[in-house]
């Protein structure tokens, strides 16, 4: 299947966290969308690898991804290192993405920067055809996204760009919802976290408004890159 987004997170919730408004806004607009997560999430104080699944999956049915994968890399431990590369490679050559979404470039949590350089490279690697991989024993083809984009999380950075996502913003509360293990929850005697304190999805949602508010709108996600974004014409730009 060929998409033309494809979102890597380091953990199931961040790519419905950094950018589950802008997914569910593709995804209405008819593209198709699919999100790789790097690892199952395993380390995490609060549920269980299983629960984290069956969220994952709830989690994507409210977004109408296409497509979501796992590629079981150990969580806290995971490099950005040869083995680790080829996985994002092959996972790039079988969806084929005009768009890669990555986590943000640094962040409160380790993961979250490695599995931003991490998709980096793989993503430039993946375009190398003298780098040989395989699916279901057949030979990939080389393919590089044409962009790659950097969805900013909980440790707030200057972004390159905001994207409108009023239109989904329920969507996307919605999504983080589905990771009832997670986040807060009054009935809940798991040990509270950093994610499950109900402060945080207020900042979460205090900082969409933010984001609106500096591009005229009611809610945005924003999002950083590694490369310059070239426009056809200024009126592209509202």
């Amino acid at each position: 299947m060929k998409l033309d987004i494809l979102v890597f997170g380091a953990h199931p919730d961040d790519a419905e966290l950094g950018c589950g408004g802008t997914i569910a806004l593709h995804v209405k607009a008819g593209h198709k969308v699919g999100v790789v997560d790097l690892t199952r999430g395993e380390l995490g104080t609060r549920g269980t690898v299983q629960t984290r699944d069956a969220e994952a999956a709830e989690a994507s049915r409210v977004l109408g991804l296409s497509v979501r994968d796992n590629l079981n890399l150990p969580d806290g431990f995971f490099e950005n290192a040869r083995a680790h590369q080829l996985e994002i490679v092959k996972a790039v050559r079988k969806y084929q993405p005009t768009i890669v979404l990555a986590n943000a470039r640094y962040d409160r949590h380790p993961d979250h920067g490695r599995g931003s350089d991490l998709a980096y490279e793989g993503c430039f690697l993946a375009g190398l055809a003298k780098i040989e991989t395989h699916l279901d024993g057949a030979a990939q083809k080389a393919w590089r996204p044409k962009a790659m984009y950097h969805y900013v999380q909980s440790q707030f950075i200057m972004p390159d760009f905001v994207v409108d996502i009023s239109d989904t913003w329920e969507t996307k509360i919605a999504s983080i919802r589905a990771y009832r293990s997670q986040f807060f929850d009054p009935n809940s005697k798991e040990p509270e976290t950093y994610i499950s304190n109900p402060a945080f999805l207020k900042m979460v949602e205090a900082r969409s408004i933010e984001l609106g508010h500096g591009i005229g709108v009611k809610h945005g996600e924003s999002f950083t890159t590694r490369s310059w974004i070239g426009v056809k014409s200024l009126m592209d730009i509202f």
